[in-house]
């Protein structure tokens, strides 16, 4: 229904999207073509800022369908609808651009209110505990180095999950430096600690392939495969296993140890700025969305320089 749409993907292609950008907004543009499809007046040409508000109100129902998976999804958070109405907007730009009738423009796509929440992150003694886990918790002593390995680099750098497991072994120097390609395609370097380089060097030590991948699983059907990789998937699964064994009650994620690792940064002292580049970020708004000071530390902060502290 949604003209053009293979012509829109094909230019995100072109113009050096990643395929997992590019499937992003064919999903959520699918969502927008599957609730025309049910609208009253279901005809791309016929859209309003009445059909748009409407939309908005299917997406934060509990209706909502996502096509490419043909499953009821429940309700959306603020901040993913937004995603769905952003992909709109640059779809409609895309029209714009290449001279294609469009029934609105592209600003008349208001982004909603999102909801402001307290940021949780786990205190830093969890979060060694966290990293640990692996060489007391699982049973086989391999697995237990090997994920012990990918906490502490994950830790130690605040790189995402995705960029860890795509890393190769010919990505590690002796430095302890680590070039990468970041989200949009953002080249920069990370760093190992000391520590977090000595339990890398003691994994790699016991490997005996010709593997590329700098992480990859010892069983299961990807075990055999010359570029088998440790999925996103298995390291989160890893990390709540570990969590609700230690009996920590705050969600812990690759993501929180990202965001532990920029916020633990900042209560040392570390410039945003500084912590924006490790991060990858593009703006320094993105950053301090993550760097922000624990209650803890905003507590330290008034008791030490409050003007009538006597």
């Amino acid at each position: 229904m949604l003209p053009k749409l293979d012509d829109f993907l094909l230019y995100l292609q072109t113009n050096n999207y990643s395929a997992e950008t590019v499937y992003n907004y064919e999903r959520d543009l699918l969502v927008f073509d599957n609730f025309l499809s049910h609208s009253p007046t279901p005809s791309f040409e016929k859209i309003s800022k009445r059909t748009i508000d409407q939309y908005k109100a299917y997406l934060v129902s509990r209706d909502y369908k996502t096509p490419i998976k043909s499953d009821i999804s429940g309700k959306l958070s603020s901040r993913s609808v937004n995603r769905m109405l952003s992909a709109l907007r640059s779809y409609l730009k895309f029209l714009v651009d290449h001279d294609e009738p469009v029934p609105l423009p592209p600003d008349a796509v208001k982004l909603i209110k999102t909801e402001r929440r307290h940021p949780h992150v786990a205190e830093l003694e969890d979060l060694i505990r966290i990293v640990e886990a692996p060489t007391t918790l699982e049973k086989k002593p391999l697995v237990g180095l090997r994920n012990r390995a990918i906490l502490e680099v994950l830790f130690s750098t605040g790189m995402r999950i995705s960029e860890l497991c795509r890393l190769n072994r010919a990505d590690i120097d002796g430095t302890g430096k680590i070039f990468i390609m970041g989200k949009g395609k953002k080249e920069r370097f990370v760093y190992l600690t000391p520590r977090a380089k000595a339990f890398l060097e003691r994994y790699l030590s016991t490997r005996h392939d010709a593997c590329p991948a700098l992480f990859i699983p010892y069983a299961g059907p990807n075990a055999k495969k010359k570029d088998r990789r440790i999925s996103p998937n298995y390291i989160e699964m890893k990390l709540k296993e570990y969590r609700e064994k230690l009996k920590i009650n705050v969600p812990i994620s690759p993501h929180s140890l990202r965001h532990g690792f920029a916020t633990y940064l900042a209560e040392n002292g570390a410039s945003p700025a500084a912590i924006q580049i490790l991060l990858g970020h593009e703006s320094l708004d993105t950053t301090t969305r993550y760097v922000h000071a624990s209650d803890r530390f905003a507590q330290e902060t008034h008791k030490k320089f409050h003007p009538l502290k006597k």
